[in-house]
């Protein structure tokens, strides 16, 4: 039955959407032994797959109510989806969007041609707000994941996944309301009954990891990520339904987790993704499982300069590839020469180095140096530990 209505979905929406490729990663593979396989849709047409649950919406949607405009809340993706959609509808768009959300995502959003409307600090409020003004204004609400329509056109991306693999074990997707893991596990399910679908979510937003443990719909008072396109406070109804009979588990990852898949995904793939779109590369090694086949849905790209480089020197510190130390001194001539000598010794390239008299618990004899150094893995920083202990210098790890 779902089934049916997602291939109706596709036909709603071929003539705009991507088919986004899928691409092996050998790297990502070799660290959890298993096939990875990315399904890229940081490649969609807008930059996420929200345009695709958008448009089949959009198109759902009868004439009178196209007349009345449209109305939504969205933290960044959906946004950019319902205003295109809209655009090429001709159907007026209110996109109500936090405070807190990236400029590039209100920018864009502001040049498919939505009415951008921020307010509130997370997509929690954003909600509140849109719902105001369909009450107020009587537009038509679309929701970003709570709705069957939006649900039946997310839900195009494991028809494609089938279409170009047709062995496959596991899909893994990332979590915020939940509207693309209910899609995808709608379809999969009746294609392959026993296939394995696995939900993500960030540590500092997993509403839905909790409500699905629990067997109860909870929703969190607060939400703590760096993946603003899955922070959500209350999953749907909907989308919690459909996950607890069509789900078979959820993991959370922590933001450093994030930020190391997506320095790898950058690095080695010469992709990008924002950090909730690289949530589920994240989790891959924590699956207990081997020699699977493993399609890894990335989920979107929309991401501002600021974060990339924010999540780049992360990624390089989980990694072991940049560490920060500091360490006190004598307060005498000679002695960053000698820091240097060392550094020079263990092949460390320095980034950054702060010198600072004020900072020394001995203010009166002593310096404190703080120094940033480039490194290739955590041996590398052991070697730089030591061998400053053999020198006598005690540092202390700031990062």
């Amino acid at each position: 039955m779902h089934l049916d209505k997602i291939k109706q979905a596709r036909s709603n929406i071929k003539d705009v959407i991507n088919k986004t490729p899928i691409l092996y990663s050998e790297i990502f593979s070799a660290y959890t032994n298993n096939n990875i396989y990315m399904k890229c849709e940081n490649l969609q047409v807008t930059g996420a797959y929200k345009i695709r649950g958008a448009l089949n919406k959009i198109r759902s949607l009868t004439e009178e109510e196209k007349s009345k405009g449209i109305v939504c809340s969205s933290a960044g993706n959906h946004a950019q989806g319902v205003a295109y959609g809209s655009k090429l509808t001709k159907v007026n768009s209110t996109i109500v969007m936090p405070k807190t959300t990236p400029y590039l995502k209100v920018q864009s959003t502001k040049d498919f041609g939505g009415n951008v409307h921020l307010y509130g600090n997370c997509y929690d409020d954003a909600y509140n707000e849109a719902k105001r003004i369909e009450i107020n204004e009587g537009a038509i609400f679309l929701h970003p994941f709570n709705d069957m329509d939006v649900i039946y056109g997310q839900g195009t991306i494991a028809l494609e996944i089938f279409e170009d693999l047709k062995d496959i074990d596991i899909i893994i997707c990332p979590i915020g309301g939940g509207g693309l893991i209910s899609g995808i596990a709608l379809a999969a399910k009746e294609i392959k009954q026993d296939i394995k679908i696995i939900g993500v979510q960030a540590e500092g937003a997993n509403a839905m990891e909790l409500s699905f443990k629990s067997g109860n719909l909870v929703c969190l008072d607060t939400i703590n990520t760096i993946a603003d396109g899955i922070a959500v406070k209350c999953p749907g109804n909907l989308t919690f339904e459909i996950i607890k009979n069509y789900v078979d588990d959820i993991i959370t990852v922590s933001d450093s987790e994030i930020a190391e898949a997506f320095l790898i995904l950058s690095e080695k793939h010469k992709l990008l993704a924002e950090a909730s779109g690289a949530a589920s590369l994240a989790a891959i090694k924590k699956l207990d499982y081997k020699d699977k086949n493993i399609v890894s849905i990335i989920s979107g790209g929309n991401i501002d300069m600021l974060t990339i480089s924010s999540l780049i020197n992360n990624g390089l510190v989980e990694r072991g590839r940049l560490f920060c130390f500091s360490v006190e001194l004598p307060d005498v001539p000679g002695q960053l020469l000698e820091i240097s000598k060392i550094l020079s010794q263990v092949n460390a390239n320095v980034v950054k180095l702060e010198h600072n008299q004020f900072k020394a618990v001995n203010r009166l004899r002593n310096v404190l140096l703080e120094v940033t150094i480039e490194t290739n893995g955590y041996e590398h920083i052991e070697l730089v530990t030591n061998t400053f202990k053999e020198y006598g210098f005690k540092i202390n790890k700031m990062y």
